[in-house]
């Protein structure tokens, strides 16, 4: 299982969040699941004197994993429906970023069954995948699919990589949830994998050049 979160670096509860799963996981690992966790994607993000949603070059990592029709896909997305926010800028192509071309190598050698991405604020459970297996509720959290977006990590992941991807999204990017919460959506994911996951990622990733 590959757990990754602080993709935006102004979402702190995802991070905070993160690394108390990390402490829980330090006390009570089964065993059962081979977990690699990347719980900062954007440091320089976060640690900026004003923290930010991109990357220290503007670029929001989350818009900048590969994509069928790179140029095509995010001049639609970036320039027509977003009106060219700079927050979510994909950046001049796909992989651009280090934090992204990492994260691009992480997943072609580790090669997780699922993938588990944490976001705030809009408090749901986001899914990329097989729409029968996803978890309808994961502690406070429903599920309700937030769609597609070209060059994010759900779709890259999912799409050429055959990998489901969880989307954890908080309900505040500022406000702590409670411990009560906390633990629930955890144990709640973790019975989930246990119950749900029946598949294994069967096609190989597509070697997406660095270059787009």
């Amino acid at each position: 299982m590959l757990f990754v979160s602080g993709i935006h670096g102004d979402e702190y509860a995802a991070v905070s969040v993160t690394f108390k799963w990390m402490q829980i996981l330090k006390e009570y690992h089964s065993g059962l699941f081979h977990w690699r966790f990347a719980p900062l994607m954007n440091p320089d993000g976060l640690l900026n004197k004003k923290s930010q949603r991109t990357n220290a070059n503007g670029v929001d990592l989350n818009r900048n994993f590969p994509t069928t029709n790179w140029n095509r896909a995010l001049v639609d997305y970036w320039e027509v429906r977003t009106g060219k926010n700079k927050r979510r800028y994909p950046g001049p192509h796909a992989l651009s970023e280090p934090e992204s071309r990492w994260l691009f190598t992480e997943i072609a050698s580790f090669r997780p069954d699922v993938v588990i991405s944490v976001h705030a604020p809009h408090g749901i459970v986001d899914f990329d995948g097989p729409e029968k297996v996803a978890p309808k509720k994961l502690g406070n959290l429903n599920l309700k699919l937030l769609g597609t977006y070209p060059g994010s990590l759900g779709n890259y992941a999912n799409v050429y990589g055959g990998m489901p991807v969880v989307t954890l999204e908080l309900p505040h990017a500022g406000i702590m949830p409670s411990k009560k919460h906390i633990d629930r959506i955890w144990t709640d994911l973790v019975k989930w994998l246990r119950n749900k996951i029946e598949w294994k990622a069967s096609e190989p990733i597509m070697q997406a050049s660095i270059n787009g």
